[in-house]
């Protein structure tokens, strides 16, 4: 077979009783250009055009494969020349492209030029202009019939492009070795991770801008004084500050991470903002309670099973250091981990391979080790209830979050924030608090730290009757707080001034019945009234003195 004697006649066989179009002997489908364009639109939009251009050149360069494999076995051709340039000429009988006269070889130091191109006017038709090229059907289709021709690799790129508003397009065909460099951009889109990476990346911007959204919703919902800070979270201490700051710069580095600090402060909440920030940020985010599972359940939820391993194995499973690939696993309460299962998580974490129970061959894993606790691990290294070189695996970097007791700037803002975020979950207009509400919050100890807030939160939204949470919105225990002793002016206060504030706050508390607060303070009314007495003349005292000096 010459080339000159290709006709699309010779290739195009119609049935149109059974159905059936075959083109070079293999089914083929006749579909509509404007119809192709539409797909490639809402590919554009649904998944952007890094994603786009994958599925399309992959689908292309497979697609290339076949016609050339067709070509091969369905005609015997004078030589390798008529058979490399018979799939231009097969697209062009198609009417996909226009070849310019004499600029048919991509090989060539010239390449080839295309003076029309069916995928360049349907991206300008719905697409509109690009500022990159944008026919990568066709050079799918080229890299993909010419490997086939040539026995290796052969990658086809585009350096000008109609789509783009150049006059013509223009490829040309090199071996991977030919292009060097100017190929690692490429490579993505034609290697079969490519359309994973792409999807990835689609992932990594849809969780940005959904956080992004989410943190907007929370900043409108809150007072405009508030500051901002990353992934939502409110921060006005140095402390929390300084914590916010650590984990941001531990992020976008691989290195375990141990998260120290009492119940409900927010473990969580720093390592989600660690995986956020991080490069990883397009993969899973899961954790798991290391209490709260037993140890055979714990082993086979962190390092998967093979079906048979144990009663109920009836299939394979995977774990979740495996399920967590290319994104982060939190090991929540990782000091209740049980002696056996530290063994294997150390081994894991060093050699970065894990074993499923039951199995005999080891895993790669890529997945992201994060740690948190709320026991001194290092007290619990000497006590011999923890492994010393699993904790030093752990603590490559310790984040140690405060209590909220000790960040009582965080307090107020805190809570706004979480009244804003409860008021959506309930679709209610954001209430505020009213400054006896507040001074009450900024009274209770909060042992029970952030969550215990939140809790708080959403309680009053639920019971607030209007656009204010009131005093007696706020739970019991909250309501019954009375005001430590605290240091004013910077000096040390005596404690006969500490014990008058402390009484009269707790007289204010109980609406001046002597009674239920003597009893409340344990004391007798008698002493009670003795002390009453006592400040009544000396606030006397002062006032004279007072109207004297004036």
């Amino acid at each position: 077979m010459r080339l000159e004697d290709l006709d699309i006649h010779a290739l195009l066989e119609l049935d149109p009783e059974g159905g059936m179009v075959r083109f070079a002997g293999q089914r083929a489908l006749i579909l509509d250009a404007v119809a192709m364009g539409l797909l490639r639109k809402q590919l554009l939009d649904t998944l952007g055009p890094s994603a786009a251009r994958v599925i399309f050149t992959r689908f292309s360069f497979a697609h290339g494969w076949r016609m050339a494999e067709a070509l091969c076995s369905r005609f015997t051709w004078d030589s390798a020349r008529d058979w490399r340039f018979a799939g231009g000429l097969i697209h062009t009988l198609q009417g996909l492209i226009r070849l310019a006269p004499g600029a048919e070889d991509p090989f060539s130091p010239e390449g080839a030029t295309m003076e029309a191109s069916y995928e360049a006017e349907q991206h300008l038709l719905h697409a509109g202009r690009s500022d990159t090229p944008v026919c990568w059907t066709l050079c799918g289709f080229a890299s993909g019939y010419l490997s086939r021709v040539e026995g290796e690799r052969i990658y086809v790129l585009e350096d000008r492009c109609i789509g783009r508003g150049d006059a013509v397009c223009h490829f040309h065909a090199k071996t991977r070795e030919g292009w060097g460099a100017t190929l690692e951009p490429h490579l993505p889109f034609f290697e079969q991770e490519g359309l994973e990476v792409a999807l990835r990346q689609v992932t990594a911007e849809l969780v940005r801008a959904e956080r992004e959204l989410a943190e907007r919703k929370k900043a409108l919902a809150r007072s405009p004084r508030e500051p901002e800070l990353p992934s939502g979270m409110v921060a006005r201490s140095p402390a929390m500050r300084r914590v916010i700051e650590l984990a941001r710069r531990v992020a976008p580095v691989d290195s375990t991470v141990l998260i120290t600090g009492e119940s409900g402060v927010g473990k969580e909440r720093v390592a989600r903002l660690i995986h956020e920030e991080s490069s990883r940020a397009s993969g899973p985010f899961l954790a798991i309670n290391c209490a709260a599972l037993a140890e055979t359940l714990l082993e086979s939820e962190l390092f998967g099973h093979a079906r048979g391993a144990f009663t109920g194995a009836v299939r394979d499973r995977p774990g979740l250091l495996e399920a967590a690939s290319g994104g982060t696993l939190l090991l929540d309460e990782v000091g209740e981990m049980p002696p056996s299962v530290q063994v294997k998580l150390l081994r894991a974490l060093q050699e970065r391979q894990i074993r499923r129970v039951g199995e005999n061959r080891d895993r790669p894993i890529r997945v992201r080790v994060l740690a948190a606790t709320h026991r001194t691990l290092a007290r619990e290294v000497e006590a011999g209830h923890f492994r010393k070189d699993l904790f030093y695996r752990l603590r490559v970097v310790e984040l140690a979050v405060p209590p909220l007791r000790e960040r009582r700037e965080d307090l107020l803002p805190l809570a706004r924030s979480l009244l804003a975020s409860a008021a959506e979950r309930m679709g209610r207009p954001v209430p505020s608090l009213t400054p006896q509400a507040a001074d009450q919050l900024a009274r209770y100890d909060w042992p029970g730290n952030v969550r215990e807030l939140e809790n708080a939160m959403e309680r009053a939204v639920a019971l607030a009757q209007g656009r204010r949470v009131d005093w007696e919105d706020l739970p019991e225990d909250i309501r019954g707080a009375l005001p430590g002793p605290t240091l004013s002016g910077g000096g040390v206060r005596t404690l006969e001034e500490i014990e008058r504030d402390y009484i009269l706050a707790a007289l204010e508390h109980h609406g001046g019945n002597q009674t239920v607060t003597a009893r409340q303070l344990g004391i007798g009314a008698a002493t009670l009234y003795r002390k009453l007495k006592q400040y009544g003349a000396l606030a006397r005292d002062r006032e004279t003195k007072a109207s004297g000096r004036r």
